[in-house]
């Protein structure tokens, strides 16, 4: 799996690339608790290369998803792959992860 991120003036955009699964889930946490501890509210994981999300990364999204709220921000994913789609959607989490097809207007939203 590879992170990158790109910061905007309200919202980081952070763009997983790869397998989130039991070996990499940690990361990709990491990488979430690292904003948020920094300050950052409104983060956009962008999920287009993402080519599986195993229930741990799931996981990973609901407690970043929790930890924003409670700080008067959200995490919303762009332009998810189908498989990404399809785990959030058989999980349902698609009520409490708002999904956007494209990257510019989730960024907008925020």
């Amino acid at each position: 799996m590879d992170i990158s991120t790109r910061d905007h003036k309200r919202v980081s955009v952070i763009r997983v690339t790869g397998r989130v699964d039991a070996s990499t889930y940690t990361q990709l946490d990491g990488k979430l608790q690292e904003y948020i501890d920094s300050g950052r509210r409104h983060l956009v994981l962008e999920m287009d290369a993402t080519e599986f999300l195993s229930s741990a990364g799931a996981r990973v999204l609901i407690e970043a998803q929790k930890a924003l709220r409670a700080k008067g921000g959200r995490l919303v994913i762009a332009q998810p792959s189908t498989q990404v789609r399809e785990v959030i959607a058989l999980a349902g989490l698609d009520a409490v992860l708002p999904i956007y097809d494209d990257t510019m207007t989730a960024v907008g939203t925020e």
